[in-house]
């Protein structure tokens, strides 16, 4: 069955039926009844390798991440992809696990299927990827690496200054005790929260004491995080975690060691995912837009007319301290 049959039984063209099919609004809605009642009785499935090239354009966005498992890349992933769809266009998701040799795979799969754009939301990104994909001339948009140029464009989130807020904020309620937990430490979006941590506290060492540990991101590795911590003896009044998904493994192990949040140990997380409101207590985090991260790579990677072609971007979003009842003074 054939996309030119289903034309000739809705008697339109196939551009209509291809308009139809990509769910575009400019079709009548008499005429995408007719299409729609054409493909039900002729049992049509497009072939979407050729809808996908139609025209000699992809109209495939790639999308690599490094955690499908937490619920910060999948609000992304879903946001870009509502995205995509209103505008006929499809996403194929790729999952690294933080590994880089994964990554190297997935970036030259994407090239070789040649999406129409990439956004690459991952912290182990390296600079020869970058230069592949300048050389591959597919346009690409990265969340916190990389540097904005030729056909590359940047979303960066002011890690630092979120940071700095909850320290900030926990120290004017009288803590100063803190532990940090974080993952992958050597990974640069990650890494640079565990560094603004240790900068911020680092100001006030003579008053503030404090310890960094790291585990695997997730639920079971905020778990152990939390569980080292209390077996090195240190008792902090304050965690700081490095993401909201984290912090809710590590709240379990506190709570099941017969501490109090926040009465015996105040307890943050970092990106307002949803999972963070309704825990028990309620987190106290930082927001991350991960909607808008989403809405915004689609926007920078969908094509523009030649005459509109544009340069990379760079997008810098602020944070918003989100107080919640996971925190409070220290006990006296």
């Amino acid at each position: 069955m054939s996309l030119e049959e289903v034309a000739r039984r809705a008697g339109v063209s196939t551009a209509t039926v291809s308009r139809v099919l990509n769910d575009l609004d400019v079709v009548k809605s008499s005429t995408k009844a007719r299409v729609l009642r054409a493909i039900r009785e002729l049992n049509y499935h497009p072939n979407l390798h050729a809808r996908t090239l139609a025209g000699g354009k992809s109209r495939t966005i790639g999308l690599i991440v490094s955690n499908l498992e937490h619920p910060f890349f999948f609000d992304i992933y879903r946001s870009l992809e509502a995205e995509a769809h209103r505008s006929g266009y499809e996403v194929v998701a790729a999952n690294t696990g933080y590994s880089p040799a994964q990554l190297v795979r997935s970036v030259r799969l994407m090239i070789g299927r040649r999406v129409a754009g990439l956004a690459a939301m991952v912290s182990e990104m390296d600079r020869a990827l970058i230069r592949e994909l300048v050389e591959a001339g597919i346009p690409a948009v990265f969340y916190d690496v990389g540097t904005a140029g030729k056909n590359i464009s940047n979303i960066r989130f002011n890690y630092r200054k979120g940071i700095e807020r909850i320290v900030d904020y926990l120290r004017d309620l009288g803590h100063t005790r803190l532990a940090f937990i974080g993952h992958h430490s050597t990974l640069g979006p990650t890494s640079e929260r565990e560094r603004a941590f240790v900068e911020a506290v680092s100001r006030h060492a003579g008053e503030t004491k404090w310890m960094c540990v790291a585990d695997q991101d997730g639920l079971h590795g905020g778990r152990s995080a939390a569980r080292e911590i209390l077996a090195s003896g240190f008792r902090p009044t304050a965690i700081i975690c490095v993401n909201d998904f984290m912090a809710v493994g590590a709240l379990r192990e506190l709570r099941e060691c017969g501490f109090r949040i926040p009465q015996d140990v105040s307890l943050t997380g970092f990106d307002n995912i949803t999972l963070s409101e309704y825990c028990d207590p309620p987190l106290t985090t930082v927001h991350v837009p991960r909607d808008v991260v989403g809405r915004l790579a689609f926007e920078i990677l969908k094509p523009q007319p030649a005459s509109a072609a544009k340069q990379g971007r760079e997008v810098v979003l602020d944070p918003e301290l989100v107080l919640r009842d996971s925190t409070g003074p220290p006990p006296k």
